[in-house]
């Protein structure tokens, strides 16, 4: 963009670029600028409520108005006009309130209008001290008011969700929210409604607002009508520290700002990164950050005692964690999970290999794989994800030619992803294909295109496309975790890229798991895509660590740690954040826990596998540690301390503290300092895993009394870490059990379906849906339910994952029972 000020150097003009002329500074902008835009190059703030960048205009608040005395034509508009609609002209000259008389007189009228029914009280509310209303009455209206009539008064406040209140009188009508909750979210359940002086916000009786992203609109609401049931009334904005962070609940990386008092977090907003998350957060990013506030925080080591764990010093559980490690050798399993900052991760893979001497280390604290299949998904990062830097970006999937998604919800599974996939196509009209068994509710949104598939059958579907679904180099082929869990899928996936140039982009749900790929969290795999198998490679990590030799031999996944632990093969295990219930089987984690002959905990809350283990180490919470996050893009998220505690211990310190006990030292024990190692390290230039080259399988045949399961985890469920969130859970989406109606019809199901393996067995709602797969029946993974943790998960009472086989029958619904 060029800017000239009364000067006659000559300006080259590009075709796509408008000059205009605001208060006598010449601008040139690309061609539909908004003239409110314009003004903001050349530092001319123009007040204003309803406009926002990310929204369509609208010009519902008359503030922004500016004098056009020429349209570029010769000819100027009579009346002062919303800058926010208009769009620039050659030649055309605005004048501000700066130079116009005229203009100003407009935006004081229109800031007094404003004021006449607000209550003013700014002492109280929420808003307070960051209110655009606030400053620009101060700015740009008058100093007294002229009104002493009495002020429109309305019950407050109302409940717009559970977790979103509405101060009517407070609103000036500018449609932020609800331009935001259609155009943005693609949740249009809150409308303007009523005419003239009793027009306010308003609900849809019978569909309350539910929407994973309803935090938004209290952000951008310019005037405090809207509040948060959590925030309100607690802090003001004075009172709080801002300290800019990295949102940690989903793969996207999401940019915030944290606001703390007195040593405690009160809030998160969205942080400002055009590049990722934009200006938006999903409500879990923003209101799930109380996980670490309740009585199971861990503040003190525990040592077992016979039968019970007790209260030791760090000194005490350092030398017995030591202890049982070197009675183990080298007979230890490594699992992680998959919630770490990078910095972390690594140091966990070098405790591993360059401490313990083994490969026996894992991050996938998820479904993964059946009957074997587990290794493709290991293939398939070292070959294609880890060591690739950033490949496929949000900014490529707005501008793709088409998108198919495979083993991928965008909405539960991808946060952000789903709000640039849904820009994209208001915006352009983007092309996207969902291989599911029924189009989901946020692939709906984005306008998607169902691939009718039946869970198990996706390596097929991809190795032979439907005619009308064209790929190209602009195109962008998004699998899921879940896609792991079908035999042959990822490879096939794999394939189709290289035929139709397509580029693939890996979405896992949890923000450590791309960390955890590039730190070397995997049985096969070495720092940043260096193949264990590979000699060079393991010479090339040892000369970085200063180590004589790595182990070559490859490692066990996770299932078969815990199941060799069982089993009495290996002797001792190191384990991070893992939960039971993550996995498939949750039964296999606990026997494994149990049997194993000694199990070391580095753990914040307490938890099944605190429980169980010999030594426990507490950790501090992501607040209270530096670190950074790769997202799915493969993009650095680095973030700093927020809550500064003495002598916290995060992960990395902990392993480093073991190893000195060990008689090895880490080398590591600051963030700065792995990633200094890391930088060094930088990704391997020498040859690259080889692809997996899994079969494909075929999904299980049914009749009527059984269906294929398909189940993902939704973005709100019975995870940890909404424990405490009263408000926020209120929110989540029912749970039902969604079939077609021919399946429904096979097993007499009408009301209520009771879905059962071997293992056990859990009753639903039953929901028809019109495009279902037949044969197929859909659960959450995880679902709240009122009957406590656990309560209708899948793995818990069925022990199975998608693709796998489930009994199916209908249940009448008896009056006042409960499902």
């Amino acid at each position: 963009m060029t800017v000239t000020q009364n000067s006659s150097t000559e300006v080259e003009k590009k075709e796509d670029l408008v000059t205009i002329t605001i208060d006598g500074v010449e601008v040139s902008v690309p061609k539909g600028t908004l003239v409110i835009r314009a003004a903001e190059l050349i530092g001319i703030d123009i007040p204003r409520f309803c406009d926002h960048p990310l929204l369509d205009p609208v010009g519902a608040c008359r503030q922004c108005m500016v004098e056009i005395p020429d349209m570029g034509n010769g000819r100027g508009f009579p009346k002062p006009q919303a800058s926010c609609t208009i769009t620039v002209m050659p030649g055309m000259k605005v004048e501000t309130q700066q130079t116009s008389a005229r203009a100003e007189k407009a935006q004081k009228g229109v800031m007094e209008l404003l004021l006449i029914n607000h209550p003013l009280d700014c002492p109280i509310c929420d808003k307070g001290g960051e209110c655009p209303l606030q400053n620009q009455s101060l700015s740009h209206g008058a100093g007294e008011s002229r009104y002493d009539g009495v002020k429109r008064i309305y019950p407050k406040p109302i409940n717009l969700s559970a977790q979103v209140l509405l101060d009517r009188e407070r609103c000036v009508l500018c449609a932020r929210c609800t331009r935001f909750s259609e155009q943005i979210a693609g949740d249009p359940f809150i409308k303007l409604v009523e005419r003239g002086a009793l027009q306010q916000v308003g609900i849809y009786e019978r569909q309350p607002l539910e929407s994973y992203w309803s935090g938004n609109v209290i952000q951008i609401c310019p005037v405090g009508a809207l509040t948060s049931a959590d925030y309100r009334f607690r802090a003001r904005p004075f009172d709080l520290v801002s300290v800019p962070s990295v949102a940690e609940h989903d793969s996207s990386g999401s940019a915030i700002r944290v606001d703390y008092r007195r040593g405690t977090v009160m809030r998160r907003l969205a942080g400002d990164d055009p590049e990722v998350n934009e200006e938006w957060i999903s409500d879990k990013d923003r209101f799930a950050f109380r996980y670490g506030r309740g009585e199971d925080r861990l503040t003190t080591p525990l040592v077992r005692d016979g039968d019970v764990l007790r209260p030791a010093s760090w000194p005490e559980a350092i030398d017995a964690a030591v202890e049982g490690l070197r009675k183990a050798g080298n007979s230890v399993g490594v699992l992680t999970g998959g919630r770490l900052p990078v910095e972390d991760a690594y140091g966990y893979s070098k405790f591993a290999r360059a401490v313990l001497g083994t490969n026996d280390i894992d991050f996938r604290a998820r479904p993964y794989g059946s009957n074997g299949n587990g290794a493709e998904e290991a293939d398939f990062l070292a070959a294609a994800v880890a060591g690739t830097g950033r490949g496929v970006t949000f900014s490529d999937l707005e501008n793709a030619s088409a998108v198919l998604m495979a083993g991928f919800e965008p909405e539960d599974e991808g946060g952000i992803v789903f709000l640039r996939l849904r820009k994209a196509f208001r915006k352009t009209g983007l092309k996207s294909f969902q291989l599911a068994a029924y189009l989901s509710d946020g692939a709906a949104k984005m306008g998607a295109t169902l691939v009718p598939t039946v869970p198990g059958d996706e390596a097929n579907v991809l190795a032979e496309l439907p005619a009308g679904i064209e790929l190209d180099e602009k195109s962008v082929i998004i699998v899921g975790e879940r896609l792991a869990l079908v035999p042959g899928a990822l490879t096939a996936a794999l394939e189709l890229s290289g035929r139709t140039g397509a580029r693939l982009a890996w979405i896992p749900r949890r923000a450590g798991e791309r960390g955890a790929v590039e730190a070397g969290c995997l049985p096969n795999l070495l720092p940043y895509g260096r193949p264990l198998a590979d000699p060079s490679a393991r010479v090339d990590v040892a000369a970085v660590w200063g180590t004589g030799s790595l182990p070559s031999e490859p490692g066990r996944d996770a299932e078969e740690i815990l199941i060799a632990a069982s089993g009495g093969q290996l002797e001792a295990l190191v384990v991070g954040g893992v939960q039971p219930s993550d996995f498939r089987d949750p039964s296999i984690v606990r026997v494994g826990l149990e049997n194993a002959g000694f199990v070391v905990s580095l753990e914040a809350r307490a938890s099944e596998v605190t429980e169980r283990a010999d030594v426990v180490l507490p950790v501090a919470l992501l607040e209270e540690r530096s670190g950074s996050f790769i997202n799915w893009e493969g993009r650095e998220r680095p973030f700093p301390v927020v809550i500064k505690k003495p002598n916290a211990m995060s992960d990395l310190r902990v392993l480093a503290a073991l190893a000195d006990g060990l008689g090895t030292d880490l080398g590591v024990r600051t963030t700065e300092q792995a990633r200094a190692e890391l930088a060094e390290l930088g990704a391997w230039e020498g040859e690259r895993a080889a692809a997996p080259q899994a079969a494909a399988g075929n999904p299980e045949s049914v009749d009527g009394s059984n269906a294929v399961l398909s189940t993902w985890r939704l973005h709100l469920d019975d995870a940890r870490v909404l424990e405490g969130e009263a408000t926020l859970i209120r929110t989540a989406r029912r749970a039902v059990a969604r079939l077609s109606a021919r399946t429904a019809a096979g097993a007499a199901i009408t009301d209520q379906v009771v879905v059962s393996t071997d293992r056990g067995a859990v009753t639903f709602e039953a929901e028809i849906v019109d495009d279902m797969v037949d044969g197929v029946i859909w659960l959450p993974t995880r679902a709240i339910s009122d009957r406590g943790p656990g309560g209708l998960a899948v793995s818990e009472h069925l022990a199975v994952s998608s693709g796998e086989l489930v009994r199916i029958e209908g249940v009448v619904r008896i009056e006042g029972a409960q499902a």
